[in-house]
């Protein structure tokens, strides 16, 4: 028992002595491009972060084109600042985020379950730019589970839908 306490203890200190030398070699500046393990690591505590009964909840809106509809003009308004309209995360504000905000179209995103993205929407990602969106009502949690629809439909967009949503995009100074 002893020997097991003292490799965890003796792991421990080794992970902490690591990531003060990462932070003492790369800085705080969100700039750089995340490295492939702290990718991989901020995807698991993601995916753990998320309760395992929102894992599989299923979409409450039936999916049809007026669904994708409303979560492109929700998309367009709220998320294309960071996210871009077509979901690539490569616009000023997604570019600086330190995680970068995900290319939403490949299949670290649409590979998660419709639960884990509308919790995703819902709540936010701490130690992330991405908000929690939730007002706590029903109208609400249907805002997010057309976006769901519209993130799903992120790989199809067409060159019309981009022009209405450039349209919907808040307009800056």
């Amino acid at each position: 028992m002893r020997n097991f306490v003292l490799g965890v203890v003796s792991t421990l200190v080794l992970a902490a002595g690591a990531g003060a030398g990462y932070l003492v070699a790369t800085g705080l500046s969100t700039k750089d491009e995340p490295g492939g393990i702290e990718t991989r690591v901020a995807r698991a505590a993601r995916h753990l972060a998320i309760p395992r009964s929102m894992r599989g909840r299923v979409n409450a809106i039936t999916p049809r084109p007026e669904a994708v509809a409303a979560g492109l003009k929700i998309f367009a308004g709220f998320c294309a600042p960071c996210h871009a309209n077509d979901g690539s995360g490569r616009i000023g504000l997604g570019r600086t985020m330190f995680p970068r905000a995900p290319d939403m179209r490949l299949p670290a995103t649409q590979e998660m379950t419709d639960g884990e993205l509308f919790y995703i929407i819902e709540n936010g990602v701490r130690f992330t730019g991405m908000p929690g969106w939730s007002n706590g009502t029903p109208e609400g949690e249907a805002m997010a589970w057309n976006l769901v629809h519209f993130i799903r439909h992120l790989p199809r967009l067409t060159p019309n839908e981009l022009a209405d949503m450039e349209a919907l995009n808040p307009q800056r100074p």
